[in-house]
């Protein structure tokens, strides 16, 4: 789906002069609200933005503070599934 944004142009012109890629910087800015917000999943937000990796979206994210939803419970099961993959 292709979207139409329109802008005043005193708006746009300053936000160009502050912005050096605006299409671009406003496709981040919805991708970081939608994660924010539990719209879209660090896989979501990669395809969105083209990042090369999983990791590329963690810095990402990272770089404007968005942190990456984690959960003391996400941690156990991880660890459960880690000694489950560990020779005893």
């Amino acid at each position: 789906m292709q979207l139409a944004i329109e802008l005043p142009e005193e708006i746009a012109q300053q936000l160009a002069q502050h912005w050096d890629n605006l299409p671009r910087r406003i496709l981040e800015a919805i991708a970081l609200e939608a994660y924010r917000s539990n719209t879209l999943t660090t896989a979501q937000v990669q395809a969105l933005l083209q990042l090369p990796s999983r990791w590329a979206v963690e810095d990402f994210l990272q770089q404007h503070h968005a942190l990456i939803d984690y959960t003391t419970d996400d941690l156990e099961a991880d660890v459960a599934t880690l000694e489950a993959c560990l020779p005893e």
